[in-house]
C-alpha cells in the first residue's frame, strides 16, 4: 500500500534539503573533551544533522540516518571519499518517531512507532524519494518505548523490537509482541516473535562467525540509582526468555512481579552493564583498521542516564567495549568518554555505532546533531 501524503511531504522537504558545508558547526562540537585509548582519533565526520540517531549503510556507501524526535530521515553522502560528510539530505520529514532504518536490495526500510515503510530505489532518488510503501501497519501505538531499532538478520528476516509500553507492567495479555524483540519477512510476512522479556531493546547485531543475536535491552526505572543495570544480551535461538518484568539483570526479583515467576526460569545476561546506562547502538568490530584484540568484540553506544538522584550522578554517556571468549564475556570497560563533564553535566549522547568498509567507527549523537568518525592510527 503507498502513501501518497508522504510523498508530498518529501517533495516539499528535497525542496528545502539540509544541504551541509559547515567547518564552523565542526569547531563548535568540545571534542577535545572526549578521551579515546592511545593511537585512535576522534573527529567529526557530519556536524548539523539534527537529532541523529540510528544508522544504516548502504553496498554503494550512503549513510542513511534516523531521528526519534525530529522526525526526519536523512541521507549522509561522502562523494569525494576522503572520510568526511560532504552533503546530508534530508529525505522524508514528518514522519512518526522514525527511529529505525535499514538497507535491502536497494531500497529503505523506515520504523515508525507502529508501521514499517519501504523507499525503493531511494539511492537514485535521494531529491526526489519515491512514494513510500507501507510494509506492515500493525504494531502497536503506545508510544512510550514505541521507537523502533531495525535491522535485517542473516536469515533475510527484518527484525523489530517492541518495548514494553511502560515503566514496569505486563500487557502481554493484551498484546503478546509487547516487550519482545520480533521478526518479519521483507515484505511484512510471517510476523513473529523471536525473544521474550526484552523491556526496551534499541540496539542489536549478529555475531560475525556464529550469526547468533547479541542485544542491550534497557533495564526498568525507579528501583533505585544502582539497580538494576542494563544488560548485553544473548539470543542464540528462537523464544528465550530474558525476564521482564518479573526479573532484573538475572538476579534481582520485580517487587510487583517477582513472586509470580523465579529469576532461576529465565535466561541471565550476558553480561549486566552500567546502572540506567542507557545502552543503545551496539556494533560487533568486524572491520581491519583497529589492533586484532577489538576483532569480533562489541561496541556500545550508552545514551546516558536521566533519573539518578544528583548525589549519585550520572551514568553512561561513553561508548564501551564487551570483549568475548567464545559466548563468554570476559570484559566489560570504557572505550570513549568525555561527553559528561566533570560537573556532572552532559553536552552529548552517543547513540549509534557503524563499522565502516575501512575499518573506522561512526557514532552518531543525537544531543549535538552530530556524527562522530573514530580511527586508528596506531
Amino acid at each position: 500500500m503507498e502513501v501518497p501524503v508522504l510523498r508530498f511531504i518529501s517533495v516539499i522537504v528535497i525542496g528545502l534539503c539540509a544541504i551541509w558545508s559547515g567547518a564552523a558547526t565542526a569547531q563548535e562540537i568540545p571534542l577535545d573533551k572526549i578521551t579515546v585509548p592511545d593511537g585512535f582519533t576522534i573527529e567529526v565526520y557530519a556536524p548539523d544533522v539534527p537529532n541523529a540517531r540510528s544508522m544504516a549503510l548502504s553496498p554503494t556507501g550512503t549513510l542513511f540516518v534516523s531521528t526519534r524526535r525530529a522526525g526526519d530521515v536523512y541521507a549522509v553522502v561522502d562523494r569525494d571519499q576522503d572520510q568526511m560528510a560532504d552533503e546530508v539530505i534530508t529525505i522524508a520529514s514528518g514522519l512518526n518517531t522514525p527511529n529505525g532504518v535499514a538497507i535491502r536490495d536497494g531500497a529503505l526500510f523506515v520504523a515508525e512507532v507502529n508501521r514499517i515503510l519501504r523507499y525503493d530505489d531511494i539511492e537514485a532518488r535521494l531529491r526526489n524519494p519515491p512514494h513510500p510503501v507501507v510494509v506492515y501497519d500493525e504494531l502497536p501505538s503506545e508510544r512510550m518505548h514505541g521507537w523502533k531499532f531495525i535491522r535485517f538478520g542473516p536469515d533475510g528476516k527484518l527484525y523489530v523490537p517492541v518495548g514494553a509500553p511502560c515503566n514496569i507492567c505486563d500487557r502481554t495479555d493484551e498484546d503478546e509482541r509487547f516487550a519482545t524483540i520480533t521478526r518479519m519477512n521483507p515484505d511484512g510476512s510471517g510476523h513473529e516473535v523471536f525473544a521474550h522479556g526484552v523491556r526496551n531493546s534499541v540496539g542489536f547485531d549478529w555475531h560475525p562467525v556464529t550469526g547468533e543475536l547479541w542485544f542491550t535491552s534497557n533495564g526498568r526505572d525507579r528501583l533505585g540509582d544502582e539497580n538494576p543495570g542494563d544488560t548485553l544480551n544473548h539470543a542464540p535461538q528462537i523464544d528465550m526468555h530474558f525476564g521482564y518484568p518479573f526479573c532484573h539483570q538475572g538476579d534481582i526479583p520485580d517487587p510487583e512481579f517477582g513472586e509470580q515467576r523465579g529469576c532461576d526460569e529465565f535466561t541471565p545476561p550476558a553480561q549486566t552493564l552500567g546502572p540506567h546506562v542507557a545502552s543503545l547502538g551496539m556494533r560487533f568490530y568486524n572491520g581491519s583498521m583497529f589492533p586484532d584484540s577489538y576483532r569480533n568484540q562489541i561496541f556500545i553506544a550508552e545514551h546516558g542516564s536521566w533519573n539518578r538522584s544528583p548525589t549519585a550522578g550520572h551514568t553512561g554517556y561513553r561508548i564501551t567495549v564487551a570483549t568475548l571468549d567464545g559466548n563468554r564475556v570476559t570484559d566489560y570497560a570504557v572505550f570513549a568518554e568525555g561527553w559528561l563533564d566533570p560537573d556532572n553535566r552532559s553536552w552529548g549522547r552517543p547513540t549509534d555505532i557503524q563499522v565502516m568498509p575501512d575499518g573506522a567507527l561512526l557514532v552518531t549523537d543525537d544531543r549535538v546533531g552530530a556524527i562522530y568518525r573514530i580511527s586508528y592510527g596506531g
